[in-house]
């Protein structure tokens, strides 16, 4: 008979958060992969429970390594537990390999639900939760960051993103050039800790807050695209750029006015005229 891996949710910010099956399976497990061993330490000592098992580490850097052992254990009929530092193992956290291999091999997972971090977000952001879609952290060079915003430009499903601190104000710009600049959003800072702050408003504006500096953990959500928003001639657009030009405005800053105006990313607006001056050449 083959063993069960636990996939264990823990509290994102207060440990109270802590589902009551938590202490009963860290008790019970005769492994637990920790993403950080102090983390579970400090975790154990909160809830006042001894893990029973082994515990060993499995964090990003030895999740490939270390899998086929945690497998094999599987096979052999232990009851391993997979514990990230914060939220649901395997979203954008270890977990997704060990899942994928005890599924093949096949074992049993389970889950002992707890604090998400997206659905948090979701629910306090103020904007539709009807339908989302996770897309987990951006890329961190600028030119792959915006590339991936613009596949999901036109997306309606409300978007979810976690972001590093020192990373917002860049990549809210980012989505601001390829959402435009008031698509609405909410970034979402510490969730259940004492300083929780849920800061909402058109991306624009949100950029100008994050350039002043912002700390702690990032979530950030944004609207997805308006699901009828009147069709703007391509020509119509042109037009006003022109317009603008011959009034003394550089092309960069027309584009972004006309943008603007037409709640359109900029790259619409810039694709418009691209083509326009290509047909004329």
């Amino acid at each position: 008979m083959t063993g069960t891996l636990v996939l264990a949710g823990t509290p994102i910010g207060d440990l109270a958060d802590a589902p009551p099956r938590l202490a009963q399976e860290l008790a019970a497990a005769d492994v637990v992969a920790a993403e950080d061993t102090r983390r579970l330490r400090r975790l154990t000592q909160a809830l006042g429970v001894r893990t029973g098992g082994r515990v060993v580490s499995y964090f990003e850097g030895n999740e490939a390594a270390r899998t086929p052992e945690l497998a094999d254990a599987l096979v052999a009929g232990e009851r391993v537990l997979l514990i990230t530092d914060a939220g649901m193992p395997s979203v954008s956290d270890p977990g997704y390999r060990l899942v994928a291999a005890a599924v093949e091999r096949g074992v049993r997972v389970t889950a002992v639900p707890g604090p998400s971090a997206v659905l948090t977000a979701l629910a306090l952001s103020g904007l539709p939760v009807d339908r989302f879609c996770f897309e987990g952290f951006l890329p961190r060079k600028a030119g792959e960051r915006l590339g991936r915003l613009r596949e999901v430009a036109e997306e309606r499903r409300t978007l979810v993103y976690f972001e590093a601190p020192h990373r917002l104000a860049d990549s809210l710009a980012a989505m601001a050039e390829a959402f435009g600049t008031e698509r609405r959003a909410a970034v979402c800072r510490e969730l259940t800790k004492t300083y929780e702050e849920v800061r909402r408003g058109p991306l624009g504006e949100l950029v100008s807050w994050a350039e002043q500096g912002v700390r702690g953990e990032i979530t950030v959500v944004v609207a997805g695209a308006e699901e009828s928003r009147d069709a703007v001639d391509p020509e119509e657009l042109v037009r006003r750029v022109a317009v603008r030009e011959e009034a003394g405005e550089h092309r960069k800053e027309a584009i972004a006015a006309v943008a603007k105006e037409a709640g359109l990313p900029k790259r619409a607006v810039f694709d418009a005229v691209v083509a326009a001056k290509r047909r004329e050449a």
